[in-house]
């Protein structure tokens, strides 16, 4: 069967195919166009379709995906065997409960801590029974370097530098660069350090937008040889979400 899934993020709407669990096609926007949606259609044979989405209003291309094809909303029931204990499910960001998902569906049976780099950072934590209990949510790099501009007078706007691997700055724009980025790495391995205190045989699984950079600043790390960067996991989480649906 092929399946069409779209995440729409707070910044990005990320647009995928997949045939079974093989992903073959993704891409991403900050509009989606109906004519793209329409040349999926085109050149593959899609059955069905899923949309979990972290914003409140629907786009013109969802009204109309649902006069083509069997359209699924992802919700907090659609947990695909994940047992959730969150005591707020009404409340769970959909792209989080989808990651969760992927990371059991792609790690049956092991301990997983996801980490996804967007917007915001989360971390949440699926056990070996699938049970998942809640987790963090922090300001994302983006975020960070953002407010230290709109919350001061003086300080400047400055990009992230995968590549700056210095202990502090010598000037004000690398010491900025040192806070967010070194801020974000020691906040990184804290997180990894007390979920390994939980339980030691532990995936830590990767992904949204920076999953790569995050990769980085974790790649001289002890945990390094834990790491499983997947940047599509909450896409492959929505396809089991919908494979499970089918069941």
């Amino acid at each position: 069967m092929t399946h069409l899934v779209i995440d729409i993020g707070n910044t990005l709407t990320k647009v995928a195919v997949f045939e079974m669990d093989q992903l073959v096609q993704v891409n991403q926007f900050e509009i989606v166009e109906g004519n793209y949606l329409n040349e999926l259609f085109d050149k593959y044979k899609v059955t069905k379709a899923i949309v979990s989405s972290v914003k409140k209003h629907t786009e013109a291309w969802q009204t109309d995906l649902e006069i083509k094809i069997p359209l699924i909303y992802f919700n907090n029931q659609m947990t695909s065997g994940v047992k959730n204990h969150y005591l707020t499910p009404g409340t769970l960001g959909t792209d989080r409960l989808a990651a969760v998902i992927g990371a059991s569906h792609l790690y049956p049976g092991q301990n997983s801590l996801v980490i996804a780099g967007g917007t915001c950072i989360t971390y949440d934590y699926v056990d070996s029974g699938a049970n998942y209990f809640g987790g963090s949510i922090s300001p994302g790099l983006n975020m960070r370097y953002k407010a230290v501009n709109n919350y001061t007078a003086g300080l400047p706007l400055i990009n992230a530098d995968a590549d700056f691997d210095a202990v502090y700055g010598n000037n004000t724009e690398t010491a900025i660069r040192s806070g967010v980025q070194n801020g974000i790495k020691y906040e990184l391995t804290g997180f990894i350090e007390s979920y390994k205190a939980i339980n030691n045989q532990l995936n830590i699984v990767l992904s949204g937008g920076n999953s790569i950079f995050f990769d980085r600043l974790l790649k001289n790390s002890i945990f390094a040889p834990y790491i499983k960067n997947e940047p599509y996991l909450v896409l492959k989480g929505l396809n089991a979400a919908i494979q499970k649906h089918n069941d």
